[in-house]
């Protein structure tokens, strides 16, 4: 490891990429299992590389040092190849500081997230400086992050199709150039937006059929809502995706009263928030805020793994959480709001250029992605 690289992590703290041991014992069954954990935790947890770096006291990084000799790379790859699905990449380098030698565990970054324990049948993941197990929303989000599940496509059991807006669904098929009065059960089917438990059964909506066309999807979806806040006053929006926009759009226009204000910039912004946010994260909805010093749009869900800021800025096309509601958004929305999504944070950053700062905060502790927009002093 690059020394340079090496002193930078000494004075970082604990984090989801970063561990400290003292020691590295693999005597018993449930010190591989741990190391495996440890391991695992770290490659399913969002960012890039992580580091466990061992002969470092995780409470003081106090410089202890390890034995070279119980560091076999070969041997510590076997540990987490057998007891990991899928196995983890990783390499031992060994680095000599303040007279004392360390082990750098170098676990790398992976394509084939979500890693499993196959003892215990267990996801983990790093919750700040510590190791734990994945709940249900976190494990489902990773699978769907790497392809591996369409949660847009599962069913809601307890929701009937009467719960759709059919005249919505026939304007989609309208804008599609697919004619039909009445779409029939198995073509609304084949396009995800209903769909059976098992054969004949009777259809549900689907997640997404409830998020574009439901009448009210909070009734089955609480968590899907937008909640203003202007001084004191909070406004919260229900709705299908395109019934929040507007009426999140319509307040907006009715709070900002500076008519040189890029307002449209702000629309752009919650529209963005509405296709990337995390539909898995039950616990809170969007959020905008707006004072004296700045405009705030706050979603649940931070860039997935594949994104940085950066490229997110700088791609016309980059990666999507949420591609299945994204292509039928484009078709859905006549006002055309999302067809310049994929380059929406370049777009907002030009239409401030004359009032301020636009900052893009990705908080993956959180699972939060932020948009402060400045209002004019």
């Amino acid at each position: 490891m690059d020394r340079n690289k090496l002193k930078k992590l000494l004075k970082q703290e604990e984090g989801p990429k970063l561990d400290f041991k003292a020691t590295l014992s693999l005597c018993t069954e449930s010190e591989k299992k741990e190391l495996t954990k440890d391991v695992i935790s770290i490659a399913n947890s969002r960012g890039g590389r992580g580091y466990i770096i061992f002969g470092v006291e995780d409470k003081t990084k106090k410089i202890v040092g390890i034995d070279p000799g119980k560091f076999k790379e070969e041997q510590i790859q076997q540990v987490i190849y057998n007891r990991c699905d899928p196995p983890v990449p990783i390499s031992i380098d060994f680095a000599e500081v303040q007279g004392k030698v360390l082990a750098i565990l170098t676990v790398y970054r992976s394509a084939h997230q979500p890693h499993q324990m196959i003892q215990n049948g267990a996801f983990y993941i790093r919750r700040g400086s510590t190791t734990d197990t994945a709940r249900r929303s976190e494990i489902a989000n990773l699978l769907q992050e790497n392809g591996l599940m369409t949660y847009e496509t599962v069913i809601l059991k307890n929701a009937d199709i009467s719960e759709l807006d059919f005249e919505l669904i026939k304007q989609y098929f309208t804008n599609m150039n697919v004619i039909s009065e009445n779409p029939s059960e198995v073509l609304l089917e084949a396009m995800g937006i209903i769909g059976q438990k098992f054969d004949g059964a009777g259809y549900h909506p689907t997640i997404g059929g409830m998020l574009l066309f439901g009448k009210n999807p909070s009734l089955f979806l609480p968590h899907v809502y937008i909640k203003a806040t202007y001084n004191e006053e909070v406004h919260c929006f229900y709705g299908n995706i395109l019934s929040m926009l507007d009426k999140a759009s319509l307040y907006l226009e009715r709070t900002i009263r500076d008519r040189d204000y890029p307002v449209e910039a702000v629309y752009e912004a919650v529209a963005n928030a509405l296709v990337h946010r995390d539909y898995l994260d039950n616990s809170r909805g969007i959020t905008i805020t707006v004072n004296q010093k700045n405009i705030e749009v706050s979603n649940p869900g931070a860039l997935i793994s594949s994104n940085s800021v950066y490229r997110f800025i700088k791609e016309n096309n980059p990666d999507r959480r949420n591609p299945w509601l994204y292509q039928r958004l484009l078709t859905l929305d006549t006002k055309k709001r999302f067809m310049k999504s994929g380059i929406g944070m370049l777009r907002i950053k030009k239409a401030f250029e004359d009032i301020g700062e636009v900052k893009f905060l990705n908080i993956g502790a959180q699972n939060l992605f932020k948009v402060i927009l400045p209002r004019r002093r």
